[in-house]
């Protein structure tokens, strides 16, 4: 009856665990040999079953996922621990199935309660958290009520769990350090909160489920990297408590786990190839990734993070850059715009001014002309005024007929006023010819003098400004000419007169006495300024990096030249096609150069008088900028002064 009992268990723990997939039901029989070693011991004694207590095999069942429940009702069909002869029977506490629930969440939380680490504290004879807990000289532990009422009903004393016989009584005491850990698992156990479905919410649509739950799938709180499973709350717990799956590795709950192992290998994914930028598990570096670059995930990941948040970083800083750019260029606007108000506002008054000059001296020629009319009217109304009454006169007299008598006794009466001749008196209109052209020559000569005081203010401003972008030059000597000698500073340059036995270079200059700077530019704004003093022949500017050094070409923009020279000792020339001849006042001593490579700008400033020689403008240089020298021939010691690379004296 005692095997038969036994059989029926272990059929009804073979029945639950068939519910299970094959995969977790290897999963669960791991996990019951790990949780109770009595499972084994059971397993290879079974002839010696009937000595240990029911309770053992209980413990078992729930570990392999069978719902019990103590019944009060004596029976027979299992014999006591304490019973030495099979077949001797006694009442004891027996176990009968529960009713079996439909699968749900709750039934598949209560299946997992096997997990939780109350287990390590149990006394296998009440299946309860120790009591007073002491240790047999076996090695065993038991509540010290159990124990001792275990060897009163039982006679020679055992050990229940490795029936190890002792000749007396042991004297028993209780084990202070599993009782203080008994203690702190009843505070802990205390405090915990409760984990039931309740507190746990079912997955929806999007998110992981648990691979465990039957039933409703509650959503996973864990993935595990080793068992390719997904886990909530409650069926993770072991991975939490017991030391075996304590190492797994956990991560964020996620989906198709079988997309992380290696598909020749059969192993995790653990490392990342950098050189194939691609997962690789620990068997590809030695088989099919040789000498490749690898490195953890984890690390590639940290790597990865690092970079992403450098980049944030790197865009931010640009952001802070452009917001800076946009700044700069509204105060450039605002400072232009002033100085172009001030300046236009300047001219409109020369040119009110020369307007109401203008009209001032219309006016007054029209006003001299009104007044010397106004003369010539006033006196000839006081002659008239004369006449008028010399006529009232001689009406008096009219009344003869005697005209004789009338003329004789009238003149000798009152001789006749004398009055101007006014034949050759007249008011010619004035002619305004001339007077508006004289005007406006007049107001050019006012304007070109204000406007060259102006643009040299202009000019010196401006001059200041693009003197903030000053860069240090230093000469190639490999690029230099065979017949060109530098200063042992780099900064200076002249023609020597001889040709010097220098290695072939495929960038020094043989087409002209020429060399250009180390520095080369692709982006910005630079400035620098060379001397010309005593010189009658150079030229400067800057010059494309891949301008051909071997063959004679012109010198202009078409072939990556942008450059000004002197030639005769007094023509200036930008290097155009055509030449174009510059006006440039004679003295010129130093000259600067500032290019700004985003507006395809270069422009030359005559440094001592603050002008601007010329601007070449909108230039396309899509290379590298080279900043260019040619001293000129020595022209028998004519030319022999350097040109020298000098500092910006602000």
């Amino acid at each position: 009856m005692v095997l038969t009992a036994f059989i029926l268990l272990c059929d009804k723990t073979s029945c639950v665990r068939s519910a299970l997939p094959s995969k977790q039901r290897i999963k669960r029989k791991k996990i019951i040999q790990e949780t109770d070693p009595r499972w084994s011991h059971i397993q290879q004694n079974t002839d010696h079953f009937p000595e240990m207590k029911a309770e053992v095999l209980v413990s078992v069942i729930r570990a392999a996922d069978l719902s019990v429940e103590p019944s009060n009702k004596p029976e027979t069909d299992f014999i006591t621990s304490g019973s030495r002869v099979i077949g001797e029977c006694s009442p004891l506490p027996t176990y009968r199935p529960l009713p079996q629930a439909p699968p749900t969440a709750v039934t598949d939380m209560a299946a997992a309660g096997h997990f939780r680490s109350e287990d390590r504290f149990l006394c296998s004879i009440c299946l309860d958290v120790f009591t007073d807990p002491v240790t047999t000289s076996c090695g065993h532990n038991f509540c010290k009520s159990c124990i001792c009422e275990h060897w009163r009903a039982n006679v020679p004393y055992q050990c229940p769990m490795c029936k190890e016989e002792f000749y007396t009584k042991p004297q028993l005491k209780i084990n202070t350090f599993i009782s203080e850990m008994v203690a702190q698992f009843r505070h802990e156990a205390q405090h915990e909160p409760n984990i039931s479905s309740s507190d746990q919410q079912a997955a929806k649509p999007g998110e992981v489920p648990c691979d465990v739950c039957t039933g409703t799938k509650l959503k996973a709180l864990k993935s595990c990297l080793v068992c390719l499973t997904s886990y909530c709350q409650t069926h993770l717990e072991p991975h939490l408590t017991l030391s075996g799956l304590k190492r797994h590795q956990l991560i964020h709950p996620v989906e198709n786990l079988e997309d992380r192992i290696c598909r020749k290998h059969d192993k995790p994914l653990e490392l990342f190839c950098k050189t194939d930028h691609t997962c690789i598990c620990l068997l590809c570096p030695v088989l099919d990734h040789k000498n490749h670059e690898f490195v953890p995930l984890k690390d590639q990941c940290e790597e990865e993070k690092a970079e992403v948040k450098q980049m944030i970083q790197e865009r931010r800083l640009k952001i802070q850059q452009i917001q800076r750019s946009v700044k700069l260029s509204k105060n450039a606007a605002d400072r232009n715009t002033a100085e172009g108000v001030e300046v236009y506002t300047g001219l409109m008054e020369s040119v009110q001014r020369s307007l109401d000059q203008l009209k001032e001296e219309i006016q007054e020629k029209q006003r001299s002309t009104e007044k010397q009319a106004e003369d010539f009217i006033e006196e000839l109304e006081q002659e008239i005024c004369e006449l008028e009454k010399r006529s009232t006169e001689m009406e008096q007299f009219s009344g003869s007929e005697d005209h004789l008598h009338f003329v004789q006794r009238f003149t000798c009466v009152k001789a006749a006023p004398s009055m101007k001749t006014w034949t050759d008196v007249s008011v010619r209109p004035l002619s305004y010819e001339g007077t508006v052209r004289r005007a406006v020559e007049r107001a050019v000569s006012e304007l070109e003098k204000k406007l060259t005081e102006d643009m040299k203010k202009v000019v010196k401003a401006e001059l200041k400004r693009v003197q903030q972008y000053e860069v240090d030059l230093t000469l190639d000597p490999d690029t230099a000419h065979t017949y060109l000698i530098l200063s042992d500073d780099g900064k200076q340059v002249h023609d020597g007169g001889v040709k010097k036995n220098l290695p072939y270079k495929q960038q020094r200059f043989t087409n002209s006495p020429s060399i250009v700077a180390k520095q080369s530019f692709s982006s910005g704004r630079f400035y620098f300024e060379v001397q010309v003093e005593g010189k009658t022949d150079w030229t400067l500017g800057v010059v494309r990096e891949s301008i051909d050094r071997k063959d004679a070409v012109p010198p202009s923009p078409l072939f990556g030249y942008w450059t000004i020279c002197l030639i005769k000792g007094n023509e200036y020339f930008a290097f155009l096609d055509p030449f174009v001849l510059l006006s440039v006042k004679s003295g010129l001593q130093k000259v600067g150069v500032f290019v700004d490579y985003e507006e395809g700008l270069v422009s030359f400033y005559d440094v001592g008088s603050s002008v601007l020689i010329c601007s070449f403008i909108g230039c396309y240089f899509n290379d590298k900028l080279l900043p260019f020298f040619d001293p000129g021939l020595n022209d028998g010691g004519l030319n022999s002064a350097p040109l020298i690379i000098t500092p910006v004296r602000h």
